[in-house]
């Protein structure tokens, strides 16, 4: 379940980045840019918790999406000017349900969850 929302935060953060970025740039560059970057990390989140790409991305990609909507959301909330237009991070994914918020803390417990259980098969199998 955990990789399907990710998989469709990848398709909606990509498509909604593309036509931000395609159509009205101009408007507010640095909050598409921002979509851009999180629709980016959203698909490298996705391909790793699938196992696409090692763990060590994954944690990498969950660890960069929870710094990128705690820092994006204070300064949406901060520093509104800046950000005419709302990206998927900002007021902490709150158009979003504050699912961005959520999502990468279950990524990195699921990781650690996951990893504890394959380390715990290693130890027993090798007894």
């Amino acid at each position: 379940m955990l990789i399907a929302v990710y998989g469709i935060f990848a398709v909606a953060a990509t498509a909604r980045s593309a036509v931000q970025l395609a159509t009205r740039f101009e408007q507010a560059p640095l909050a598409y840019a921002l979509s851009a970057f999180a629709a980016v990390v959203y698909v490298v989140a996705t391909a790793a918790l699938a196992g696409v790409v090692s763990r060590r991305v994954a944690y990498l990609a969950c660890g960069v999406e929870l710094a990128g909507v705690l820092v994006v959301g204070a300064a949406s909330l901060l520093s509104a000017d800046a950000f005419p237009d709302a990206t998927v991070w900002s007021d902490f994914g709150g158009g979003y349900g504050f699912v961005p918020l959520v999502l990468p803390v279950l990524g990195l417990l699921w990781l650690r969850h996951t990893g504890r259980a394959q380390l715990d098969r290693t130890t027993t199998s090798t007894q």
